[in-house]
């Protein structure tokens, strides 16, 4: 396929596309503006001047598609920050929008930090955008490989990287099934920089030109130090085990439900956090818990869980850090269905002791190597995975030892940030 194949292939399904993002919107809530006029490259007009292009400096531009793209390229964004750059968030979807928003609420109040929409990629749209931005360069993260933008950054000689970049054997079968067109994207980064050897081999077969490896920027988190002291101190008041159900996705909720439901009812009995990965799935899972007849209370009303009390349904944006540090083991979830799993680096920032299900395609290699050092173990369904939290709550010396690797484990991985700042060097000056 070529790349204009690609973009009648594109014109011709947008209307599918625009149809699920507006039940993907309707469900999840929050402004996805998906006829707004920067999804088309134009810019609005500004509420007050910012320092992008047109009024100062060019501004550098990173695209993080969703949530936890954003939450990937934090370390980066702060680091450019901290350099005094201008910077542009680009996002797809609305969660992603809110994240950045939440995460540099500073930055964008002094005007250093401006968000917008990634526009679709038409042609017209990708070369209008450009043109309106001027960026210096451009930071895609993670897999964000769109034919029609990187064209027209070529065209604009506005240099182009892919940082933190993971790239599965699927992704690798896939750009073979699309042939020139993906490889004609790859051959056009300047810069590509793997999170690991494996990543970077695949993307060379795909024809990614000298990728290096740098490591993945979720190594450099900060947990942000009152959420980490308010559910530290949260769970002593407690004085309950505690076991977080973490990132739950779609048909994880159930059968995790019904293993709790199977749990005997005593006293000093742990506590489950269950906390679904998308906020329109809160209410489901509510109504799941109230039809087991499963005790619950949800995080957003306020009240404190009971002795009675077998759930605290985590449905809350921006607590995951709260949520960790509360607990005493962390099953993370979105690995129990074929969805490649949920990053299990930040429990391990947090020094809590992980149990991923049989799908971890999303982080192999991360997955790997923690239940190689003894951060986190594998179990094949939420039934095992519940009764192997629960014996790990009974066994203090084989928990703490578990949570202590964790917390080993994260901090040999970090750097990845000022490895990918140095690559990034001869755009930045």
């Amino acid at each position: 396929m070529n790349r204009g194949v690609y973009t009648l292939a594109l014109r011709a399904l947008a209307p599918l596309v625009w149809l699920w993002m507006a039940r993907r919107a309707k469900r999840a809530g929050g402004e996805w503006q998906i006829f707004s006029p920067e999804r088309f490259g134009r810019i609005a007009p500004d509420p007050a001047p910012v320092p992008d292009a047109r009024n100062g400096a060019p501004p550098v531009w990173v695209h993080a598609v969703s949530l936890g793209e954003t939450r990937a390229a934090q370390p980066l964004l702060q680091a450019l920050l901290d350099r005094g750059l201008p910077v542009l968030l680009t996002h797809i979807t609305a969660t992603g929008r809110a994240e950045g928003a939440r995460l540099f609420a500073d930055a964008i109040a002094r005007g250093q930090l401006r968000q917008a929409w990634l526009p679709y990629d038409f042609p017209g749209a990708t070369r209008r955008f450009l043109a309106a931005r001027a960026p210096r360069c451009g930071i895609l993260i993670e897999r964000e490989i769109w034919p029609n933008l990187l064209a027209a950054a070529r065209r604009q000689r506005v240099p182009m990287a892919l940082v933190s970049a993971r790239y599965s054997a699927s992704s690798l079968r896939q750009a073979a099934r699309l042939g020139s067109v993906m490889r004609e994207a790859l051959e056009g980064l300047g810069l590509v920089l793997a999170q690991t050897a494996q990543d970077a081999d695949r993307l060379a077969q795909a024809g990614v030109r000298q990728p290096a490896v740098s490591g993945n920027l979720k190594f450099d988190l900060s947990l942000p130090e009152p959420q980490v002291q308010a559910g530290q101190a949260w769970r002593a008041r407690l004085d309950r085990p505690v076991i977080a159900l973490a990132s739950t996705r779609e048909g994880e909720d159930a059968p995790f439900i019904d293993a709790l439901k199977r749990q005997a009812v005593q006293p000093g009995r742990p506590l489950f956090l269950l906390i679904p990965r998308h906020p329109q799935r809160f209410d489901e899972a509510a109504a799941l818990l109230a039809q087991a007849g499963v005790g619950y209370v949800r995080r957003s009303s306020g009240q404190e869980p009971g002795p009675d009390t077998a759930v605290l349904l985590g449905d809350t944006l921006g607590e995951m850090a709260f949520y960790y540090a509360a607990s005493d083991v962390a099953v993370v979830a979105g690995s129990f269905a074929p969805l490649g799993g949920q990053n299990l680096i930040e429990a391990c920032a947090a020094g809590v002791p992980v149990i991923v299900g049989p799908h971890t395609f999303n982080f192999q290699q991360a997955a790997s190597d923690a239940i190689e050092a003894g951060a986190a173990q594998r179990q094949p369904d939420p039934a095992q995975a519940v009764a192997a939290a629960l014996a790990l709550v009974a066994d203090p010396a084989r928990r703490q030892a578990a949570g202590e690797a964790a917390r080993k484990w994260f901090s040999s991985h970090a750097g990845a940030t000022a490895r990918t700042m140095e690559a990034l060097g001869p755009w930045l000056d």
